[in-house]
């Protein structure tokens, strides 16, 4: 049972999170590395979930490579496939909406850190129709370090003005839970649905299979 006086502010993670995009993430990166001549299976993509798109491009090429386009290009395609896959698919997770409201009601501040660039957050929240509900947004692209690293839930809550340890974080993948544990806050687990069962998951303090799970412990 979660006890939301406890917490000032939640701070939601996006990818996998608000909308189902690790489908569109795959899809995305399987065209593009395909296209560059570094055919990757969507299988693959495990072994990146959480890091941000420039550490997954560095990564492919550390591990496979390719020839002919710079590690910046292959991002800013991958990025850019992403946007208009976001505006022809995107759609909420089942009780994202309900919990955003309940938790406005409830006069709890409510932020976002992403390891999505920037323009990514606002493909996303524009197309939700959401981005009305979010006091503070932030990206990893902002900082130095990406997830695993906690930066980007510390910058999110003092942009807030709430302590650490008044925020609740909702992620859904290994390296995002670390994240927001290294930065002292207090974590739901709603694990992406397309990704094999991770047994480091049970480092989460609380666990729910869905989002409409979580928003009815919201009165």
């Amino acid at each position: 049972m979660i006890d939301f006086s406890r917490y000032q502010a939640v701070i939601f993670d996006m990818d996998g999170v608000l909308i189902d995009s690790e489908p569109l993430w795959k899809i995305a990166m399987e065209e593009v590395f395909q296209q560059v001549g570094c055919p990757i299976t969507r299988l693959d993509f495990q072994k990146t979930v959480g890091l941000r798109i420039d550490e997954v491009v560095s990564y492919w090429n550390v591990h496979r490579g390719w020839e002919g386009y710079s590690e910046k290009e292959v991002e800013h395609r991958i990025v850019q496939r992403m946007i208009e896959l976001i505006h022809e698919n995107g759609s909420p997770l089942p009780g994202v909406i309900t919990t955003l409201h309940k938790l406005r009601e409830r006069e709890i501040k409510i932020g976002l850190a992403t390891s999505s660039y920037a323009v990514l957050i606002d493909a996303v929240l524009n197309t939700l129709g959401i981005a009305e509900l979010f006091e503070k947004t932030h990206s990893a692209e902002h900082e130095e370090f990406g997830k695993p690293h906690p930066a980007v839930y510390l910058t999110t809550a003092k942009e807030l003005g709430v302590s650490p340890h008044k925020c609740l974080v909702i992620e859904d993948s290994f390296n995002g839970i670390v994240s927001a544990l290294a930065a002292k806050m207090e974590v739901v687990c709603i694990p992406e649905k397309t990704h094999h069962p991770d047994p480091r998951l049970s480092v989460a303090n609380f666990h729910f299979e869905t989002m409409e799970d979580l928003a009815e412990l919201i009165l």
